[in-house]
């Protein structure tokens, strides 16, 4: 069953859908592990080819609760996405947090923050300061957040935004202090504070075949929290 729900942060209502196990998904246990799920870079909910909904609607297949939502000035939420920095996403994630574990049916021993993109540098930043975070399963995240954002975006872009104050990329306004707090975290550097199992996919090629390679990851991490991987496993494709 899959509901579609509102979750307060601050003054904004972020987006979000919550995906509750099958009956032949449930287990004996009582309490449900949790997914959250983090979209990328200007993106949503649901995910390029679907991505995060069928990612989604796998794991709670496999008896998880799964809550996938828009980050603020994305998707369906309030807000405009320039006005939040890395520091506005990392808190953003923890209001979910917040909402899933006040759900009676989550076991908080096992929880898991899926990230993709600039996404999956968020969940990882998140798991060091919120020690609710037992998991992380990070698809393709940013090593470097700056570089690779301003990468995606070009040049030209934020020297618009330094110099105008604001730019335009996609339909979405983005301000200087947004690649201000890019600039200041390195997520990488912090990942040996992070105490928990650790899953980390990249790709070598193209985004062929993306979301069965990733589906198939985070079931393995999901599968199997019994050991740390603090390496890169890099598939073809």
């Amino acid at each position: 069953m899959e509901r579609a729900l509102t979750i307060r942060y601050g003054d904004l209502s972020l987006a979000a859908t919550i995906h509750y196990p099958s009956q032949e998904g449930k287990t004996e246990c009582n309490k449900l592990p949790l997914v959250i799920i983090n979209h990328g870079f200007v993106g949503n909910r649901i995910g390029v080819d679907r991505l995060f909904l069928l990612a989604a609607r796998e794991f709670a297949g496999r008896g998880n609760l799964v809550i996938r939502f828009d980050f603020a000035g994305c998707g369906e939420s309030e807000g405009a996405y320039g006005d939040h920095g890395l520091d506005s996403m990392i808190e953003q994630t923890r209001a979910v947090l917040d909402y899933a574990l006040g759900l009676d049916i989550v076991d908080p021993t096992r929880v898991t923050l899926l990230g993709h993109s600039l996404g999956g540098a968020v969940a990882l930043l998140t798991g060091v300061r919120d020690r609710r975070v037992k998991s992380l399963a990070l698809w393709s995240p940013v090593a470097y957040p700056f570089n690779d954002i301003l990468r995606i975006v070009g040049r030209k872009a934020y020297d618009e935004a330094v110099t105008k104050g604001r730019a335009d990329y996609l339909g979405y306004e983005i301000k200087p202090a947004f690649f201000d707090a890019l600039m200041k975290h390195q997520p990488f550097q912090e990942t040996q504070k992070f105490p928990g199992d650790v899953f980390l996919v990249h790709g070598t090629g193209g985004r062929d075949d993306s979301s069965r390679l990733y589906v198939s990851a985070g079931e393995d991490v999901l599968a199997s929290r019994r050991r740390a991987l603090r390496e890169v496993d890099y598939f073809p494709g």
